[in-house]
């Protein structure tokens, strides 16, 4: 058996020449951004690239769609350097950026120790990640990009506070406990079953928040023990296009609720700042551990028709479409 051997590019400028006009197009394509969004478990949409922020620009700012949170990223074809070290600060603080991505071809020591501290630091809310970019070929095959972590935040110390990571934590009620305990699991049976749904950190409340490609809406599963039953419901909240993109989805209601594989809850709420479409499962009492199982396989499962029957159709959803004056004609 002849089996090829890897070469490492050693100089990325070899591929590409510059950072403004080769990488940072390259990095901010879907493509490329599922790739960076894989290693550091984010679901990533482009919002700008080169986005003013005070005297600096930065090179590409996106949304984590689980949460419609910023990410800020940052990138250096080569060796670290204070000055980007700088930027990034500034852009987070004119941002409020949650989460900071910042690549380069080789960090050093100085740069490593200076992230893991801010993440030391800083709050839960904000997570600073440094990632080391790689290209390998093998013989004459096309280069293949490959992100390393060198630095992340700590979930173990960061989130203490946020979610009461340590289990012995008395202040958690019985409620509490069994959350973080059914989330812990669940992410868990997610990463054994290599499926496109990316978990957030587990924490002790009653949901988690995943995403479906787009920041324009995202799903959360929920528990429910006093009423015992767990649920999935799609949450649109983007505020200009809210209404139409639920009343366009609602003309396809058969449609989406064919591939789901069951009927739906609607609920447009005009007078609130979200819609909802959601689906339940009654007499599933998230309190039974022994009915786990049974509860998170149709969790993923329906996450997964979730973002299926949903994602592009949103994403790629054109909001002009919608004629209020048509749906409801007596508004005249």
């Amino acid at each position: 058996m002849n089996l090829g051997r890897l070469e490492k590019i050693t100089d990325l400028r070899d591929v590409w020449k510059t950072e403004a006009q080769d990488f940072t197009p390259w990095l901010a394509n879907d493509e490329n951004l599922a790739l960076l969004g894989d290693t550091i478990g984010l679901d990533l949409e482009c919002e700008a690239v080169e986005k003013d922020v005070g005297p600096f620009r930065a090179d590409i700012l996106c949304k984590d769609t689980a949460n419609d949170s910023w990410v800020l990223i940052e990138n250096q074809v080569e060796r670290t350097d204070h000055t980007h070290l700088g930027q990034l600060l500034t852009y987070a603080a004119g941002l409020k950026t949650v989460t900071i991505v910042w690549i380069a071809q080789r960090f050093t020591d100085e740069h490593r120790a200076a992230l893991d501290w801010l993440n030391e630091v800083t709050g839960d809310e904000i997570n600073f990640f440094g990632l080391e970019v790689e290209l390998w070929r093998i013989g004459e095959s096309a280069i293949a990009p490959k992100f390393n972590i060198v630095s992340k935040a700590n979930e173990w110390t960061k989130g203490k506070a946020a979610t009461g990571h340590v289990l012995g934590d008395k202040d958690l009620s019985d409620t509490k406990k069994l959350q973080l305990e059914y989330w812990q699991q669940f992410r868990d049976y997610v990463g054994e079953h290599s499926s496109v749904m990316k978990p957030q950190k587990p924490a002790p409340c009653h949901w988690m928040n995943f995403s479906i490609g787009t920041s324009r809406a995202y799903p959360h599963v929920l528990l429910n023990t006093r009423d015992k039953m767990i649920s999935i419901r799609l949450q649109i909240n983007k505020s200009s296009e809210r209404m139409a993109i639920f009343n366009l989805l609602l003309q396809d209601r058969e449609e989406i609720e064919t591939a789901i594989g069951s009927s739906l809850d609607w609920e447009e709420l005009p007078e609130k700042q979200t819609s909802y479409i959601s689906l339940r499962k009654l007499s599933s009492d998230p309190s039974n551990k022994s009915n786990w199982p049974d509860q998170q396989a149709w969790m993923l499962e329906k996450l997964e028709l979730f973002r299926a029957t949903f994602g592009l159709r949103i994403k790629d959803m054109d909001v002009d479409e919608w004629h209020p004056e048509e749906d409801n004609p007596e508004a005249e």
